[in-house]
């Protein structure tokens, strides 16, 4: 069992910088893949970033990459997303979810346990 927690979000101008946490408990050791995800309005929920633990392999979707950064702070037990340059397409509920094993960006399903979520708003 693995309990997820996530924090961070908020509202922020076109461009602004938002910095999302979550906090991991529980069998971490074991669900080394971190990723983040969010379902943005009138959207499915679509894989971001995610961080795989057993290596430090990290991957984004095309539309984040070079604008947020995934990281992990492995003493504290949280994975991070450092979201730069924000567009109001960006705008939606960010979850975080892990899994063993393997780390995947678009099989949401293979993970098994999730956060509730936190809102990013973003205003042109």
């Amino acid at each position: 069992q693995v309990q997820l927690m996530e924090s961070g979000g908020g509202s922020v101008q076109r461009g602004g910088s938002l910095r999302l946490s979550c906090a991991a408990s529980g069998d971490t050791e074991t669900f080394s893949c971190m990723a983040w995800f969010r379902q943005r309005p009138g959207k499915s929920l679509e894989g971001v970033a995610y961080f795989d633990g057993r290596d430090g392999e990290t991957s984004y979707v095309l539309d984040v990459k070079h604008r947020f950064t995934v990281s992990k702070d492995n003493a504290r037990n949280t994975l991070y997303l450092q979201m730069s340059n924000l567009e109001p397409e960006d705008s939606g509920v960010y979850r975080c979810a892990t899994k063993k094993r393997t780390c995947f960006l678009y099989e949401t399903g293979l993970y098994t346990f999730w956060g509730q979520g936190t809102q990013v708003t973003v205003f042109s």
